[in-house]
Formats: structure tokens, sequence, C-alpha cells
């Protein structure tokens, strides 16, 4: 089983910018296509960025332009950097497989507030 720990989250000001770190446990990690979502309280948990294994990205539109996401020189770490934030994209940050398979890590709060 795959053991995700989530780190980098914090409080920015809108327009500021953030970047977040994935890191795994075992050897399935760097064959997934991986990706970060994103949960704000009473809302569904959102897919916001994936990555495959030979580095292809996909974005939602709501960060196209803004996000970038990437692989470590360790195949175990993920990335996702964060510019121009606004105070909708205040949520918990996860990563996860691509559907989603497995299980949940704690994830990073992200908080965007003047």
């Amino acid at each position: 089983q795959v053991q995700l720990v989530e780190s980098g989250g914090g409080l920015v000001q809108p327009g500021g910018s953030l970047r977040l770190s994935c890191v795994a446990s075992g050897s399935l990690f760097r064959f997934a296509v991986t990706g970060w979502y994103r949960q704000s309280p009473g809302k569904q948990r959102e897919l916001v960025a994936d990555i495959t294994s030979d580095g292809i990205t996909n974005y939602a539109d709501s960060g196209k332009g803004r996000f970038s996401v990437s692989r470590g020189n360790v195949k175990n770490a993920m990335f996702l950097e964060m510019n121009g934030l606004n105070a909708e994209e205040t949520a918990v940050y996860y990563c996860n497989r691509v559907p989603a398979a497995w299980s949940w890590g704690q994830g990073t709060q992200v908080t965007v507030s003047s």
C-alpha cells in the first residue's frame, strides 16, 4: 500500500504563491499517473492537476497558466507550484493516484486570505 505525505501549505495573501510537496512510500508511485486534489469546506474533492510517469501534465481550467505540477528527481516525490492564488482556492490539498486509489494522506492546508 502506498502512504502519502503532503506538506508545504500555509497562509498566503491573495495573489501569492506556494509550493506543495508530496512524498510517497513504495514503488508504485513512480509508475502511476498521479495528481493533486483539493477539498474546500462543503465541497467535493476535485482534481486540480496531474502528471504521468513520463512527465505529461494536465490541469483543471481553474489552474491553467498558474499551476505547475512536476515530479522530483527522487521518483517518489511530486510538487505543485501555485501562483496567483485567490481566496476561493482555500482548501486542503492532497496527492493521490489518478483516479484516486490509494489511502488519502492528511493533506496540507492552504489558506488564501489578507
